[in-house]
């Protein structure tokens, strides 16, 4: 097993807050490239970060406004 997955830790552009994340699933559902999965705990982690499109459909419908995602200028 990937140990950053655990305790999620991804380096990523895409931010989940574990303390404001009800793990719902919702942004798992939405994703249109699976970019996101869940972890032993049920939180959303980013398995798949290459074949995210930005659509921000996440980020967008997070009812907890637990995921960001960082601009291309940001990184």
């Amino acid at each position: 097993k990937n140990k950053n997955l655990k305790r999620g830790i991804v380096m990523s552009f895409i931010h989940i807050n574990k303390e404001w994340c009800k793990r719902c699933g919702i942004c798992i559902d939405l994703c249109p490239k699976d970019v996101l999965g869940k972890d032993d705990d049920g939180y959303p982690v980013v398995v798949n970060e290459k074949a995210c499109i930005r659509c921000r459909l996440c980020e967008l419908r997070c009812p907890d406004l637990a995921i960001e995602l960082e601009d291309n200028n940001e990184k």
